[in-house]
């Protein structure tokens, strides 16, 4: 009864996500483009689409010796998987002095147990699979004051979820203290719906009930303008040429300096985002298959989303 309601109302489930989307629109041999996130890093630049800047990666142990000087003169820097998941595996840093690594969470970590982490890392231990991996050391965002209220510690990121070239639906996903300030829902960070067709923030998600405060700041989630959102819109959008992938989360930052950055892309994204928005994917994903045609460029993608899902919901 509750599977047929929720289908009635538009839900897409996980079957319905594999069977008739994810196996229909994203060729599995496209997989590699998004899920190893040093080529996406170099797809981007190849089109032009802004990132965060890799300072270095290591692909080897005997790669790990670079480290220190890879981040020598950098006081903030991330280190993460280049085929992670699941935020896994990501490290932090607010700076370093003397052999010691300072976490934004302001844990001290020593050289010998950074080295382990790296060497774990290029072992696999955070892969998709669990295999050999390479290791990202990349630009650390400084995020847009905007959402300095909802956030704890880390990196707020938005998702947005593209379906051939269009937006389709979106929400901001806030970092908590249980998610240890990373923005990732299954590990506690809160979900809140983003309306396409003005970029403002409504109601939130958070293990899978809707919340109207942050859970540590208790500050509002809704009514929070999102900055430069026709291109947020207009990068998620590009990124289907960019990847070719029909069904696609596309997940941007916002620096205070840089503006958008696309930090990755996920060719399997989660459904939680439309319990944030209150509402299914399904219808929108059906009007989208009504005008989608011959494949209209970017910007004609991001006048239909923003005209057809004009749907704020109450805070």
């Amino acid at each position: 009864m509750i599977f047929r309601r929720l289908r009635a109302q538009g839900v897409l489930g996980i079957n319905s996500r594999n069977a008739e989307l994810i196996a229909t629109y994203n060729s599995r041999h496209l997989y590699p483009l998004v899920d190893d996130k040093l080529r996406t890093k170099q797809l981007a630049r190849e089109h032009g689409v802004p990132a965060p800047e890799l300072y270095g990666s290591l692909s080897t142990i005997h790669d790990i010796h670079q480290f220190p000087e890879i981040v020598a003169g950098r006081e903030q820097f991330v280190v993460k998987p280049a085929n992670g998941s699941g935020g896994d595996g990501i490290l932090v840093f607010d700076g370093h002095r003397d052999g010691r690594f300072r976490l934004c969470t302001g844990l001290q970590v020593s050289w010998d147990d950074l080295a382990h982490h790296l060497a774990n890392t290029l072992n696999g231990q955070y892969s998709l699979g669990g295999h050999p991996d390479r290791v990202m050391i990349e630009y650390r965002v400084v995020f847009d004051p905007v959402f300095d209220a909802v956030s704890y510690l880390g990196v707020p990121d938005i998702r947005v979820i593209v379906f051939r070239g269009f937006p389709a639906m979106a929400m901001v996903r806030l970092p908590t203290r249980a998610s240890q300030g990373k923005a990732n829902l299954h590990q506690g960070a809160v979900g809140v719906a983003i309306d396409i067709a003005t970029g403002c923030t409504t109601r939130g998600v958070l293990n899978n009930d809707v919340v109207t405060q942050h859970p540590d700041t208790g500050a509002e989630l809704g009514g929070l303008q999102v900055p430069e959102w026709q291109k947020i819109m207009l990068m998620a959008a590009r990124c289907y040429e960019l990847t070719g992938l029909g069904y696609l989360g596309v997940d941007i930052v916002l620096d205070v300096r840089k503006g958008p950055l696309m930090l990755e892309l996920n060719a399997r994204p989660g459904l939680n985002i439309q319990i944030a928005n209150g509402e299914g994917i399904v219808g929108r994903l059906r009007e989208i298959q009504k005008f989608a045609g011959d494949g209209p460029g970017a910007e004609a993608r991001v006048a239909f989303s923003t005209a057809a899902f004009c749907r704020t919901e109450a805070a």
